[in-house]
């Protein structure tokens, strides 16, 4: 007996009820499967319309059901006959019908549409496709809504028209029959209906139609008709007030060539300033209008601001408007939303042939200048607790910090336009009136505390933000800043932002060492104990102090050294190393003949410490000591590097000096992973900085790292010995003896590596993969000779490279390939980098390379298309193109082969036979003419293609994973 429909589709069912229910992870990944297979298979074709025809069919699998048949036209219609493609059309319509309301109609319905739109794009002979719709559905006003989401829909779709797999022609004609050869048509339809339905600016579905099409009409032919009126109506309508706000700011931005669209312009402005009432009236209780106002006024700005630079008379309301948001909108709800008109604005404004527009605005800037600080206040508390002033919400804390910093950036536009001066100045105002008050409320008093700290502390952060735009030499406000800054009462918010004020300001100091010594007690005076947010706050503005003003500081050595030595114990690792960073900086400063004594001064105390806690570390925390402080240490290495003339180098002579004891540490903590990176850190560290005056250490150097590397298997070490490796590569610097002990060093790494490969997994070691091929890709910088014409050490890393493509992470992949890229480009005249060769590839590493393409090609070209197909993740694409191109230039004729031999391998049915046939075409002619740009396009375009009908799960909804 044939079996009933709900028994045909049972399966589909119970799978999605799997995946809705407590089912465990197997059964839910088996439902998942078993559904995602269901839609790439034919016989969804039938089973899709069976469950959307049957009524009793949940609602869950309905939308199944119309997801799938949406997927199906995308990606399968080849699996069609072209004389069903009618019927498909017209039983889809009757869908429609059936869908045209009633609960839970309109998801499934959009699908339908948006199914009917994919077939319009992909039935080349179906050309009326506005008037068969509108005869299907205009004639029922119950149909309206259907066909309005048609119109919606279709426009939207044919953006994305490159999804179907159409040749460039028959998309060209599509968009021109579809879009531009219709829009006069749909335009009419939409006035008529905006004439003819009762309350039309209360239909979102009309408006939105509006909006979809705004593109293709232009902004004239909607600005000139009865629907602008209609679109704005559609504002005073709570249901169509979203739809409203879209389609104005989607009109408006048809008018961004302002020079074309003057004439709408003049239409529009006018109307779009009468909404102002409505912007403050909706301020007051009503934050999603609010909201949309405030997009509309700021869009508007975008779009117009060259307009503002020329005719600032004409549009200053509109720049007053903005301006108004931010200023009613305490909560700091809706303001952002202005920023990036602020941003584009002044752009223009900074520029000298919009000086007059620049004066003109300068005293709204002025005014926003105030809003902005005002908005920079913390909260006052609302239960009185100074500590709290959050009410215990964190993450409403969060976005008040990260809110203040982009708020800031409007901070530092406002100062490219009115000059830092100026806006610096309203800053320091505001800190001059709050210290009146503060003076004549007998507040300062040691036993009164502060509780009204928020107007001077938000004054402090405008001054910060607005530090980096303040010249060096300004000689007007930042003295007086600075001379009162120091003498602020005591709170920890406000010594915070004083604090981090001077850090700063650090380079205008530089310029004014007048100040230096009162500066730089208040920062150190901020170590004391006070708070930890302080405390962070004086090691960050020590820092900056001590890189911008490091010659006037070196004096101060001999007093830093000791307060360096009692505060470094007890501070936060942060800030630990944001003061070492700065002592290294002053340390670095100095005459070259003081430098030894002064590192030595600071690194043995250091020094010392690691080899006490080397003694007695056994549990995780006190090695993660170690590790921190050989961090430490690392600072001075990275920052303490003057250029410096002649052998003896008085920082290598150090080093060497402490080097046995970072070799014992080492080697005694191999199998502590943080120690080890540390370590290759610093080492890595110690050879960028140095560079060949790092020589001397090299004896020592390259055989603990291959120690290591050989008994930790860590890739850490592969890190730090490419800095050998390209360090110690030229002859010309540094001899041929140390070239080859360099090489050997090299072959003795690889050899370790190789090893490895040949017992472990890729995928199971793919950071030490990427570690390994980042150094190879520094060796055939250097080595490229030596290494390509060795045939054995060739053959086996062109193997470890293949082999290593067996794996899915994304930046160890890259290595990978942009090795193989690099590689394969020595068989061509002009190697990837000319360090070794001088220019040329030499012709016997061409015809080696030759050689192995040949022989090796075909299972790498199959390899690199299959992950381009399939799990190459989405950021290998290029890198993997690149290896397929140089094999294309190379060897042409057998890179056609092996194509169509990788293209016999797809399952049946994966893609149309038509699909294979060009793409193998498109790959032919590339090669053929030598037009790999246009390769690198086909091959993109077929594996996007492919992924999306056979790899990517088809459908998003009711529980079903995208993986």
């Amino acid at each position: 007996m044939a079996a009933t429909p709900d028994q045909a589709y049972r399966p589909i069912l119970e799978a999605m009820a799997t995946l809705q229910s407590s089912a465990d992870r197997a059964q839910k990944t088996q439902a998942h499967d078993f559904l995602d297979k269901f839609q790439k298979s034919t016989d969804a074709w039938t089973t899709t319309h069976a469950i959307l025809q049957n009524d009793a069919a949940p609602p869950e699998s309905k939308l199944f059901a119309a997801t799938t048949l949406k997927s199906k036209i995308v990606y399968d219609l080849h699996q069609l006959p072209a004389e069903t493609l009618i019927p498909l059309r017209d039983s889809i319509l009757s869908l429609l019908k059936t869908y045209r309301q009633g609960p839970g109609s309109r998801p499934i319905r959009t699908q339908l549409n948006v199914c009917l739109a994919g077939l319009a794009i992909q039935m080349i002979e179906w050309t009326d496709v506005v008037d068969t719709v509108m005869g299907a559905l205009g004639n029922d006003p119950e149909n309206l809504t259907c066909m309005l989401e048609f119109l919606r829909v279709l426009p939207e779709e044919v953006s994305e028209a490159a999804k179907y797999n159409l040749s460039d022609k028959e998309m060209e004609n599509k968009v021109w029959e579809l879009l531009e050869n219709s829009a006069k048509k749909v335009l009419a339809i939409l006035v008529q209906l905006g004439q003819q339905l009762p309350n039309a600016s209360s239909n979102p579905e009309l408006i939105n139609c509006i909006t979809s099409w705004t593109r293709e009409l232009g902004a004239g032919p909607i600005v000139n008709s009865t629907l602008l009126e209609l679109i704005f109506s559609g504002l005073k309508v709570d249901a169509s007030f979203d739809a409203a706000v879209d389609c104005i700011c989607n009109l408006v931005q048809e008018t961004r060539e302002v020079d074309e669209s003057l004439d709408c312009i003049k239409v529009l402005y006018p109307k779009i300033i009468s909404l102002r009432p409505s912007l403050a009236a909706s301020a007051e209780d009503d934050i999603d209008s609010f909201r949309g106002y405030t997009r509309i006024f700021a869009e508007t700005g975008e779009a117009w601001t060259v307009l503002i630079a020329r005719m600032p008379k004409e549009f200053r309301e509109l720049v007053e408007t903005i301006a108004e948001v931010c200023a009613r909108d305490p909560e700091r709800e809706v303001i952002a939303i202005t920023f990036n008109f602020w941003y584009e604005l002044k752009n223009y404004l900074v520029l000298e042939i919009y000086m007059d527009a620049r004066m003109q605005l300068a005293d709204v800037y002025q005014t926003l200048v105030e809003i902005i600080i005002r908005h920079l206040r913390y909260p006052k508390p609302e239960n009185g607790n100074e500590q709290d002033l959050f009410d215990g919400d964190r993450e409403l804390e969060e976005n008040f910090r990260e809110f203040r910093h982009q708020i800031g950036d409007v901070l530092k536009d406002c100062c490219e336009v009115l000059g830092p001066e100026e806006c610096l100045g309203k800053a320091f105002q505001q800190v001059q009136a709050w210290v009146t008050r503060y003076s004549a409320s007998g507040a300062h008093t040691p036993s009164v505390q502060i509780t009204d700290w928020q107007d001077l502390e938000a004054a402090l952060f405008a001054m910060r933000a607005m530090g980096r735009m303040v010249p060096a030499d300004e000689k007007t406000v930042v003295p007086q800043i600075m001379s009162l800054l120091i003498q602020l009462p005591e709170h920890e918010k406000v010594r915070y932002a004083a604090t981090l004020v001077l850090g700063r300001y650090t380079r205008w100091t530089a310029r004014h060492p007048e100040y230096l010594e009162a500066e730089l007690n208040y920062i150190t005076s901020g170590f004391q104990g006070q708070s930890q947010d302080v405390e962070r706050a004086a090691a960050m503005a020590l820092k900056f102090f001590c890189q911008d003003c490091s010659q006037l500081l070196t004096s101060y050595l001999p007093i830093l050294h000791p307060f360096y030595e009692k505060i470094a114990p007890n501070l936060p690792l942060q800030s630990l190393h944001e003061v070492t960073e700065g002592v290294a900086h002053v340390v670095a400063a100095l005459p070259p003949n003081q430098i030894y004594d002064s590192l030595k001064m600071f690194c043995d105390p250091i020094v010392a410490r690691l080899q006490q806690k080397a003694l007695t570390a056994n549990d995780e925390e006190s090695k993660m000591a170690i590790a921190e402080q050989v961090r430490v240490l690392t600072h001075f290495v990275q920052y303490v590097n003057p250029m410096i003339e002649g052998d003896d180098n008085p920082m290598v002579r150090y080093w060497s000096s402490v080097f046995d004891v970072l070799a014992g540490i080492l080697d005694r903590f191999l199998t502590f992973i943080p120690i080890c990176e540390r370590l290759a850190r610093f080492f890595r560290s110690l050879i960028l900085s140095y560079r060949t005056a790092s020589a001397p250490l090299l004896g020592q150097l390259a055989p603990l790292l291959m120690r290591a590397f050989e008994t930790s298997y860590e890739g850490c070490f592969l890190w730090a010995s490419a800095a050998i490796i390209r360090e110690f590569g030229d002859e010309t610097e540094v001899g041929k003896q140390t070239v080859d002990a360099t090489y050997e060093f090299l072959q003795a790494q690889c050899s370790t590596m190789l090893k490895i490969l040949s017992q472990t997994a890729p995928r199971e070691i793919s950071d030490l993969i990427e570690d390994f091929f980042r150094l190879l890709a520094d060796a055939l910088m250097f080595h490229s000779t030596k290494m390509i014409t060795n045939p054995t050490l060739l053959g086996v890393l062109f193997d470890a490279a293949y082999r290593s493509l067996d794996q899915q992470k994304s930046e160890s992949l890259i290595a990978v390939l942009r090795f193989l890229r690099d590689l394969l480009a020595f068989g061509t005249e002009h190697p990837p980098f000319s360090s070794e060769s001088g220019g040329a590839t030499p012709v016997p590493v061409q015809e080696t390379i030759k050689a192995m393409v040949r022989v090796k090609g075909e299972i790498l070209a199959a390899r690199i298309l299959g992950g381009l197909m399939s799990d190459f993740p989405r950021d290998c694409i290029p890198d993997s193109s690149g290896v397929l191109l140089k094999m294309a230039e190379l060897e042409g004729t057998n890179f056609n082969t092996w194509m169509q031999n990788t293209m016999a391998l797809l399952p049946e049915g994966a893609l149309a036979a038509k699909e294979i046939k060009k793409f193998l075409e498109e790959v032919n002619n590339s090669v053929t003419t030598s037009n790999y740009v246009s390769l690198r396009y086909s091959l993109q375009d077929f594996t996007n293609r492919y992924r999306r009908k056979n790899i990517a799960p088809r459908s998003k909804i009711s529980g079903i994973r995208d993986d």
